[in-house]
C-alpha cells in the first residue's frame, strides 16, 4: 500500500510539473506582484530535509544573518519540490535550495524572475541498491527509483545506465537491457528497497547512508565520483531582491558562504546540529545517519574504492563538500547533458537553450563574488584562484 507520503509525492510531481510552465506559475507570481514589498523583509528560508540544505541550516542555527544584522525567521521545512516552489513563487519564502535542474525549468520553463545566486554544495548523492547487486549491469531488466525527473540524479543515473549498455523504460515491464525509472518520495525509497520493491535509488543523502546503516542496501556509485565535484542544490533568489535590496541580498549570500566554511572546519557539529536530537528539529534524521555522510572514516572509503562505489579515488572527492561558487562550465554541462536526459513534462525551452546563454543568464554570480574575496576567495575552500574550471563526467 502506498503510504501518505508516497500519495503525496504523486501529487508533488503532478504539481511541480504544472508550476515549471509560464501557465502554471503565473498566479503565484500574480500573487507576488500584488504584495507589498517590505523593504525590512526578514530572511525567509524554504528548505527540503535533507543534507543539500546544510549552509543554509547552518546559517540560521549558528547565528550567521544575526551577525550580518539581518531579521531572520525559523526555516520552513517542507515536504516536497512544489510545496517550496509555490512558497517561493507567491514570495512566502525569499531564500531556498532548488535541484539545479528546477532552477533552469524554473527561469526558462515557468519564467520566474528569479536567479541562482550560489552553489549549496558539491556531490551530496549516491546511487544505492540491493545488496545482491554488485555492478550497474546487474540492474538490467529491473526498477530504479528517482525523486524528480528535474534532478542531477536522474541526469547522472542517466548517463550510467547508457555508459553501461542499458536503455530507459518509464512504462511497462522492462526488458533485460532495460531499465525502468519509478518516480518515488525520497521517504518511501529505503522502505521500498528493502520490501523488494525497487532494486536501487538515486538520491540526495542522507537516505543512502541510512540504507548501509540498517542493512537494508549498499552504494553502488557516489554521483561525485561520475561528475566530478558537481553541484546538486543551488541557492535561489527573487530578481526583485537583488536588484532593489543588494545590500541585503550580499549580506545573505555572505552569510552562507560563512556558514559553508563554518561546516568544512566542524562536520560532526554540523551532523548534531542538523539531526534530530538537536532543539531546532531541523531534520528528521538520527546524528548516526548525518554523521556517516559528513564524517565518513578512512575505513568506510577504503571499502567503497574496493567496491567499486569510488572508482577515481585520486579525485579526493568527499561524500557531501561545500562550496560556494556556481562555475559557469557547470551550468553549461548541465544544459548540454539535459538535453539528451528523458525528462516527462514540458522541455520545448531546451532545444532551442544555449548553455553559454544560460550560464550567465540564470546565474547572478556578482554576490558570490564579494562575499568569496571577504574570506579569502576561492583558496580558502581548498581551491585553486580563478574563476574557470573544466567540467569531468566519467561513468
Amino acid at each position: 500500500m502506498p503510504t501518505e507520503d508516497s500519495l503525496f509525492s504523486r501529487r508533488d510531481i503532478m504539481r511541480l510539473s504544472a508550476l515549471l510552465t509560464a501557465s502554471g506559475a503565473l498566479p503565484f507570481l500574480n500573487a507576488r506582484a500584488a504584495r507589498a514589498q517590505d523593504p525590512d523583509e526578514p530572511v525567509r528560508i524554504g528548505y527540503l530535509p535533507i543534507t543539500d540544505a546544510t549552509p543554509l541550516l547552518v546559517a540560521h542555527g549558528k547565528g550567521f544573518f544575526e551577525a550580518e544584522g539581518l531579521a531572520v525567521e525559523k526555516p520552513v521545512m517542507f515536504r516536497g519540490w512544489s510545496q517550496i516552489v509555490e512558497a517561493f513563487l507567491a514570495g512566502q519564502v525569499n531564500v531556498v535550495h532548488l535541484l539545479s535542474p528546477i532552477t533552469v525549468w524554473a527561469r526558462y520553463g515557468s519564467r520566474i524572475p528569479a536567479k541562482v545566486v550560489a552553489w549549496n554544495h558539491t556531490s551530496g548523492s549516491a546511487l544505492t541498491a540491493a545488496n545482491d547487486i554488485d555492478t550497474i549491469a546487474d540492474l538490467g531488466g529491473k526498477t530504479v527509483a528517482i525523486p524528480y525527473w528535474y534532478s542531477i540524479h536522474n541526469v547522472v543515473l542517466q548517463r550510467l545506465l547508457r555508459e553501461n549498455g542499458l536503455k530507459i523504460v518509464t512504462t511497462g515491464t522492462p526488458a533485460a537491457d532495460e531499465v525502468a525509472l519509478s518516480l518515488m518520495s525520497p521517504a518511501d525509497m529505503v522502505p521500498a528497497l528493502a520490501a523488494g520493491q525497487i532494486a536501487g535509488y538515486i538520491v540526495a543523502e542522507p537516505f543512502n547512508a541510512a540504507a548501509e546503516i540498517n542493512g537494508i542496501g549498499k552504494v553502488l556509485r557516489f554521483t561525485g565520483d561520475v561528475w566530478k565535484d558537481h553541484a546538486c542544490c543551488l541557492v535561489f533568489m527573487q530578481e526583485q531582491d537583488l536588484a532593489q535590496r543588494p545590500e541585503w541580498s550580499q549580506k545573505v549570500v555572505d552569510a552562507m558562504v560563512k556558514a559553508q566554511l563554518w561546516t568544512r572546519d566542524n562536520r560532526a557539529e554540523t551532523a548534531q546540529l542538523l539531526s534530530s536530537a538537536n532543539p531546532q528539529k531541523y531534520t528528521p534524521h538520527s546524528p548516526e545517519i548525518l554523521a556517516r555522510v559528513l564524517t565518513p572514516s578512512d575505513a568506510d572509503t577504503q571499502g567503497y574504492v574496493a567496491s567499486g562505489a569510488i572508482r577515481h579515488p585520486d579525485w579526493k572527492d568527499k561524500r557531501i563538500d561545500f562550496q560556494p561558487y556556481p562555475f559557469p562550465s557547470y551550468t553549461e554541462e548541465l544544459v548540454r547533458m539535459l538535453k539528451d536526459t528523458e525528462v516527462a513534462g514540458e522541455r520545448g525551452f531546451l532545444s532551442d537553450l544555449d548553455p553559454a546563454f544560460a550560464a550567465t543568464d540564470l546565474v547572478d554570480d556578482s554576490f558570490v563574488r564579494k562575499a568569496l574575496e571577504r574570506v579569502g576567495g576561492l583558496p580558502a575552500f581548498g581551491l585553486p584562484e580563478g574563476w574557470t574550471r573544466s567540467e569531468v563526467v566519467q561513468a
